[in-house]
C-alpha cells in the first residue's frame, strides 16, 4: 500500500487532502480510483489507512479508515553529519540512510571536501534533498520524515553537537591500528531515546586539525570495521550496525 506524508493543514477531521506531486502520483502513475486505499502520514502520527473518496484535477481526498500503531523508527535518534562528497553521492547517502533509519542529515563543509557549494544554490539543493528523503521515507514506510539541515562548517557542527548524548567520528586512521576504539562497544551501550551524531568525512577524510577539534569537543574517533570504506558507504555501515544491534539482537 502506497504511503504519503501529508502536511497538518491537509487534514480536516477524518478527511485528508493529497495534492501536488503526490496527487499526480496517485492518479497518473498508480492509476488509483475512488475506493482504493492508501496510507497517509500527517505529522506526529504513525499513519492511517485511508480510502479515496474523491479525485479532482489537482487533488485527491481520502477518508481515514484506521489509524496504524506500527513503529518503524530506530529506538535511538541518529544524525549523519556528512562531509560534502563529490558528484551525486549525497543523493545515495540520503536515500539509503533514510531507508536505514537516520533521523536527520547535516551536510558540512569539511577542509578536504572537493565540492564547494555556491551560497546562491544552497536552498535549491536542500529542497531537492528533502524530496529525496520524502520519497525514500514513503518507500521504506518510515513513520517520520528525517530532517535535512542546512550546510554547516566545522564550528557550526560543533555547536550543533552540544545537544547530543553520543558523538562519533568515523576516522579512517583508527582502522589502520591494532589499538582502536570499537564502534560496536559504543553501540552496545546506547539507550533507547539517545541522540547520536555520527560525523563522516569526505573522500579525502578529515584533516588532523579537524580531528583534534572534534576530539576536544568530546567526539569519539572509531573505526567502522578493519577496511577503509568509501565516504558513501560509511553512513550506511554505521546505521545498519545500529539497527542490527538494537532492533534485531535487542529485540526492539
Amino acid at each position: 500500500m502506497q504511503r504519503y506524508f501529508i502536511p497538518e493543514e491537509n487534514k480536516k477531521n477524518d478527511i485528508i487532502t493529497v495534492d501536488g506531486d503526490d496527487a499526480h502520483h496517485i492518479v497518473r502513475v498508480m492509476r488509483m480510483q475512488v475506493g482504493d486505499k492508501i496510507i497517509c502520514n500527517p505529522p506526529n502520527t504513525t499513519g492511517a489507512i485511508c480510502e479515496i473518496v474523491q479525485i479532482d484535477e489537482h487533488a485527491v481526498k481520502a477518508k481515514i479508515i484506521e489509524w496504524l500503531n506500527n513503529n518503524t523508527e530506530l529506538p535511538v535518534f541518529v544524525t549523519i553529519a556528512q562531509g560534502l562528497p563529490k558528484g551525486d553521492k549525497m543523493d545515495l547517502i540520503l536515500q539509503k540512510g533514510t531507508e536505514l533509519g537516520a533521523s536527520a542529515f547535516i551536510p558540512f563543509q569539511s577542509k578536504r571536501s572537493v565540492v564547494k557549494w555556491d551560497a546562491r544554490k544552497v536552498d535549491k539543493k536542500i529542497t531537492r534533498y528533502a524530496k529525496i528523503i520524502k520519497e525514500a521515507s514513503e518507500q521504506s514506510h518510515r513513520n517520520y520524515l528525517p530532517e535535512i539541515k542546512s550546510i554547516m562548517n566545522l564550528k557550526e557542527l560543533i555547536k550543533e553537537s552540544e545537544t547530543y548524548h553520543v558523538k562519533i567520528i568515523a576516522y579512517e586512521e583508527e582502522a589502520k591500528t591494532n589499538s582502536f576504539q570499537s564502534f560496536a562497544s559504543i553501540v552496545s551501550k546506547l539507550s533507547i531515546g539517545d541522540k547520536v551524531l555520527i560525523c563522516i568525512g569526505p573522500e579525502g577524510g578529515f584533516s588532523p586539525e579537524e580531528v583534534h577539534s572534534l576530539k576536544e569537543h568530546h567526539f569519539i574517533p572509531v573505526r567502522l570495521g578493519p577496511r577503509i570504506l568509501r565516504t558513501e558507504t560509511a553512513a550506511l555501515y554505521a546505521l545498519a550496525s545500529i539497527s542490527y544491534q538494537l532492533e534485531e539482537l535487542g529485540g526492539q
